[in-house]
């Protein structure tokens, strides 16, 4: 069951916190959020999941910036949230994809026990200028059953966008996985 806006307003500050939080955001089941003013982009030309792959900060000035097609833009909410007892997810919203903006290309599934940003894998089909503080995707939120074992992970209580961690599950313990290069896990990053 996914929780109606009145509900998502009956239980902020117990299992949901929005901050901030502005109640012209609300819908029927879901709570607009919005887009901050900063972007990175993947200065590799081929990313490798086995290592920390360099970015590069873009700020989205007042004028707005336009995104271009077949580059992946990683940004995050303006809101940091925190989800308790239940299961968030976000979505686009419908204006955004019919611009042509995906907003997560797979990740919108939230772990209960979430605390933190939400970083947006951002991605145009055709050239879009985008603004900062704009209302880019939708957070909802469903029930869950049985026992409740929150999120303690890497991207726990993240600060800022968050680029690709998988390099962190693929070097168990620092020690190199013997199906990845040999190279890996030496603790460089390039």
């Amino acid at each position: 069951m996914i929780l109606s806006g009145q509900q998502i307003h009956e239980r902020l500050g117990d299992d949901i916190l929005i901050e901030p939080f502005d109640e012209s955001h609300l819908n029927p089941n879901s709570y607009n959020l919005t887009l901050h003013n900063e972007l990175l982009v993947y200065e590799e030309l081929v990313l490798d999941m086995a290592k920390a792959n360099r970015v590069r900060r873009i700020e989205i000035p007042k004028e707005g910036l336009t995104l271009s097609p077949n580059q992946l833009y990683l940004g995050r909410t303006l809101e940091r949230t925190t989800t308790h007892n239940l299961v968030p997810q976000i979505e686009g919203r419908s204006s955004i994809g019919r611009l042509g903006l995906f907003v997560h290309v797979t990740a919108g599934f939230g772990d209960v026990g979430f605390s933190g940003y939400w970083t947006l894998e951002m991605f145009a089909v055709q050239p879009i200028r985008i603004y900062a503080g704009v209302p880019i995707c939708q957070i909802f939120y469903h029930e869950l059953t049985g026992e409740v074992t929150e999120y303690a992970s890497k991207y726990q209580h993240n600060r800022d966008i968050q680029p690709s961690l998988l390099h962190e599950e693929l070097s168990a313990n620092g020690e190199p996985d013997p199906q990845l290069p040999l190279e890996f896990g030496n603790g460089t990053q390039r």
